[in-house]
């Protein structure tokens, strides 16, 4: 963080979204987001220009459907990328009661969660661009409106880090922290060896990570629990449906910097890749190269990595490929009432 008066002006941005109204996040948004500030959204958002225009077609729908809708962040960090840009990531929860349709999802008219990663660039005290994932797959899990295939992990609520320090202090004397960040380089980069230059165990999976690493995927992949459950839930029907992970570069865009023992990794895109077997999300292989955004963040407990946060933009994949998610979820649920939900007056 370069000075104070950016880090007052995002806890003040963070306070408004914390108890969101449109107007009080207007307000915290002049005073922190660069005009022109480029703002890339998941799908079915897209891109942006200028915090005005992000408050009302993404957040103003999101209020609509949640009127008590509330902010929970479980992790904050910020420092400086490979690069030398100054960024600030966010994990958490936007949750609420479901009243309204969100995005043609039908209401529950119960409370509601959607897990978010949240990544903000600084310069010249102000936020020049955003890259963001809502996991709007979740809800409409919760919504049991979900037209694809099932997770292989375990959906639920996504807990905070263990313990409970994912929250850190937006300070100009925080000094970034190397070592971490060394580690989760090195990591990626033995990930990516598989399987061109051998079996899984050109990964190194142990040296990196804790026994009882617990992965959170976005819905749709689902929560994973040790290296078994990372392997068989996520990994290995990941690589086998894209063998070619780590050698396509072209369009990627990496990010990743550290604070104390957490690290964070944004990218618009960060991976490409070929869809040329079966086994991943239910897709039919064909043949078409993908980019994926993954938005990460690590907790690093005793020199190895014992939970990692991940969301990717998996809707966005559907649509490279052709596949109309929300027109599948308008005719899954055409037999379901799409009106607000009016919940009963209280009797004492």
């Amino acid at each position: 963080m370069e000075n104070h008066r950016i880090a007052d002006a995002f806890s003040r941005w963070r306070q408004c979204q914390r108890n969101a109204e449109l107007g009080a996040l207007e307000t915290a948004a002049e005073e922190l987001f660069d005009p022109n500030a480029v703002i890339h959204m998941c799908h079915p958002f897209g891109d942006m220009t200028g915090a005005s225009q992000w408050l009302h077609q993404s957040y103003q729908p999101l209020f609509e459907a949640m009127p008590d809708l509330e902010r929970r962040d479980t992790i904050v960090i910020h420092g400086k990328d490979q690069h030398g840009q100054q960024w600030i990531g966010c994990c958490g929860y936007y949750c609420g009661t479901f009243l309204s349709p969100f995005l043609d999802i039908p209401p529950t008219g119960h409370f509601t969660h959607m897990r978010y990663h949240e990544f903000y660039q600084i310069a010249d005290d102000r936020i020049v661009q955003v890259q963001a994932i809502w996991d709007v797959v979740e809800v409409m899990m919760q919504a049991n409106a979900w037209p694809m295939a099932p997770s292989l992990g375990r959906e639920g609520l996504v807990p905070g880090p263990a313990t409970q320090d994912g929250v850190k202090a937006l300070s100009p004397e925080t000094e970034d922290t190397p070592s971490s960040a060394r580690l989760v380089l090195a990591m990626l980069n033995d990930l990516i060896r598989h399987p061109a230059q051998g079996g899984p165990e050109v990964m190194n999976l142990t040296h990196y990570w804790h026994p009882n690493l617990t992965w959170y995927g976005p819905a749709g992949i689902g929560t994973c629990r040790g290296l078994s459950g990372f392997r068989h839930w996520h990994q290995i029907p990941f690589l086998n449906a894209m063998p070619d992970r780590g050698k396509v570069h072209s369009e990627a865009d990496i990010h990743l910097f550290a604070q104390d023992n957490y690290v964070a990794v944004t990218g618009w895109p960060n991976m490409r890749q070929t869809l040329s077997a079966d086994g991943w999300l239910g897709i039919a292989p064909s043949g078409q190269q993908v980019s994926l955004r993954s938005l990460d963040f690590w907790r690093i407990e005793d020199g190895k990595i014992a939970e990692n946060w991940v969301l990717v933009d998996l809707l966005d994949v559907y649509a490279q490929l052709g596949v109309d998610v929300f027109g599948r979820l308008k005719e899954f649920n055409k037999a379901r009432p799409h009106r607000a939900v009016e919940l009963p007056k209280e009797v004492l």
